[in-house]
């Protein structure tokens, strides 16, 4: 090995060193603001093949060795029988970690084909089933917390889908509690990066398994607005970060929601309320450059339409 490419190599494991600090960080500090984690905690680790998720199994296994918790891991991988779908790739990989696992198999795949007509979008079905079985395999693993691989980009992509198609300020919660009220279901990639991921899972060398073997063409909504965010980001570093805390840094009297806030009782009685009237005041943000494009960013078509409750 050449001089030049010993450097090289340091290089590398330099900055992917910085990387895997970061993502630990990050999900470390997700971790400790949702109370995500505790004390015996026995974690469903979903793992559909994707860099997401990948990522998430590595991160956690990671910080499960310097953790102040002891907690268990168990990665489940939901085999819905789609045509060529490589039922090989993850059992290898898993047992090649050492990691509990679970791998379930259900033929959702014909179900969805016999119920959704031809050239219909099956991800609103294939969702549903697809979460029933998970629910179901975390009691029958006596899983105590479901972790999904969902980050900071995805929880902002689904905070404008629903201002742009379901008229709600409504994202992805890092944690809640699933509908029938049984599972605690967590999203440890809550402030991650897609970018840092995708560079992480690259480096990982994942065996990546396509997201694409049913055939179903993405949702274009979804697309759209992340490509509307990546121009933002190439064009004013530092915007998705800054709307990424305006989620965690919400005024209820400063919005329009009669239900959240009182407003009906506000009187000259009441005291200045979270910061106070500055609706006269002109508005002190720094000076943006004009030439971005906005209309090809928002390059939506009005006529899809969106099925708002699979965001949540």
């Amino acid at each position: 090995m050449t001089e030049q490419t010993q450097e090289r190599t340091k290089a590398q494991q330099y900055n992917f060193n910085k990387l895997q600090k970061r993502l630990r960080r990050n999900t470390g500090q997700a971790i400790a603001d949702f109370n995500m984690i505790e004390e015996g905690d026995r974690i469903m680790v979903c793992l559909s093949g994707g860099k997401d998720s990948f990522t998430m199994l590595d991160i956690l296994m990671s910080l499960q060795k310097s953790a102040p918790v002891s907690f268990e891991l168990i990665a489940v991988n939901l085999d819905q029988k789609q045509p060529g779908f490589p039922e090989h790739v993850l059992p290898a990989y898993l047992e090649s970690l050492g990691v509990q696992y679970k791998i379930v198999e259900e033929d959702t795949y014909s179900i969805v084909k016999e119920k959704v007509p031809e050239g219909k979008t099956t991800c609103s079905l294939c969702s549903r089933l697809r979460r029933g079985i998970l629910y179901r395999t975390a009691k029958e693993l006596g899983a105590t917390k479901i972790a999904l691989g969902h980050h900071r980009d995805d929880i902002l992509e689904t905070l404008f889908l629903n201002m742009f198609y379901g008229g709600k300020m409504k994202g992805m919660p890092p944690k809640l509690v699933s509908d029938n009220g049984e599972h605690v279901v967590i999203r440890p990639l809550a402030y991650c990066r897609e970018k840092d991921i995708i560079k992480f899972s690259e480096a990982r060398e994942y065996p990546i398994i396509p997201c694409n073997l049913c055939g179903t063409q993405p949702n274009m909504q979804r697309q759209n607005i992340k490509a509307m965010l990546n121009g933002w980001d190439k064009q004013f570093p530092g915007r998705i970060e800054t709307m990424f805390k305006a989620m965690q840094n919400v005024v209820p009297s400063h919005l329009a929601d009669h239900n959240l806030f009182d407003f009906k009782s506000i009187d000259s009685d009441s005291g200045i309320i979270d910061g106070g009237d500055i609706g006269f005041d002109k508005d002190n943000f720094p000076t943006q450059p004009t030439d971005f494009d906005e209309s090809v960013a928002f390059d939506v078509d009005p006529a899809m339409t969106l099925n708002v409750t699979n965001l949540s």
